[in-house]
């Protein structure tokens, strides 16, 4: 099942996507909800009338349900308004790129325990247009990410366990300010202002019944769903970044042991992935100027327009769009 959040009369609508026209879920079954919220709370209920629903459409039954074609629609994120996100550091290749290109050896730690940070949920958007700040533009950054949504609510929840409260997968694009990221996180915090101004999901939660036929077998010694998906990620129509969701050497089961434990997760939680290998500048730039010093260095730039695809889970575009004001924060610091 593919769902997408859309606007309609101004409010935020739970659709059923099929072939690109979405399927309004209170018109396809009055007992459906109207929201992606309620239909996560609710997932045990609503998932199997939804199920049953999605079969009959399938089948020609289409009466008396609203439609709408999704080019037509101004998409909003899967779930527009999540209880948390967390973002994990789970691509080995991406890890060991990035300390390599600073000099440094692989962090051990990396394959004892999966690793999170917190990022603003309050700035999760969809397709669409990125409104950056002029010190959001200085070293502009992607990242090219998937990420699951909690479908149910649980406490230290074990790994064995943990794809039972997976609702599904979609595209996740971490936007990075490098500038401010940087500077903070000399300070051992962060990131934070780096990041909180802009995390892009969507552009549909996909269930995973749905792809049962690209699961592979995950890494030796680990535990949970893994997904032969390939990931690309194209700014201004070219390609940047290549990988594959497969390539996790964490699963998302053992992140979620991780994040639940001695805490409750609920449902709506966004969890990302962590960058792919190859997934943004910030790695790409640090390997080009590696092997060539006269590497000339790309950031995202105001017009830039962000493709991120992976296999099954759709396409995902953004535009990078400027912020009216000037005002810069970098210009406060006191030396």
């Amino acid at each position: 099942m593919k769902l997408v959040t859309y606007l309609k009369d101004g409010q935020d609508h739970l659709a059923m996507c099929i072939e690109n026209v979405l399927y309004d879920m209170d018109s396809i079954h009055p007992e459906l909800p109207t929201s992606i919220a309620m239909f996560l709370n609710y997932w045990d209920d609503y998932f199997p009338i939804a199920q049953n629903a999605l079969e009959r459409i399938k089948s020609g039954l289409k009466s008396n349900v609203y439609t709408t074609a999704m080019e037509d629609a101004t998409i909003l994120a899967p779930v527009p308004y999540p209880t948390s996100c967390r973002d994990a550091y789970a691509f080995r290749q991406h890890v060991e790129a990035a300390r390599r290109n600073r000099g440094l050896e692989m962090i051990p730690e990396f394959d004892q325990f999966p690793v999170f940070y917190f990022t603003n949920h309050s700035c999760i958007q969809g397709p669409g247009d990125v409104v950056c700040m002029p010190d959001h533009l200085k070293q502009l950054d992607f990242e090219l990410e998937a990420a699951i949504v909690i479908c149910k609510a649980g406490k230290n929840i074990a790994a064995a366990e943990a794809d039972e409260y997976v609702g599904g997968l979609m595209i996740m694009n971490d936007i990075s300010a490098r500038t401010l990221q940087m500077e903070e996180m000399r300070l051992n915090l962060g990131p934070a202002k780096g990041k909180d101004f802009a995390t892009v999901t969507g552009p549909m939660l996909v269930t995973l019944d749905e792809l049962e036929t690209f699961e592979v077998a995950c890494p030796e010694n680990h535990t949970g769903k893994s997904w032969n998906l390939d990931m690309t990620c194209s700014v201004n129509g070219v390609r940047i970044s290549k990988g594959n969701l497969k390539d996790m050497a964490w699963t998302f089961a053992e992140i979620i042991e991780r994040c639940s434990y001695g805490v409750q997760l609920f449902a709506g939680d966004i969890i990302g992935s962590g960058t792919v290998g190859t997934g943004c500048f910030l790695e790409l730039n640090g390997t080009g100027k590696l092997s060539d010093p006269n590497y000339e260095q790309q950031w995202l730039k105001e017009g830039d327009v962000v493709e991120m695809e992976i296999e099954g889970l759709g396409k995902l575009t953004n535009t990078i769009v400027k912020d009216e004001s000037d005002f810069s924060i970098l210009d406060l610091k006191k030396l």
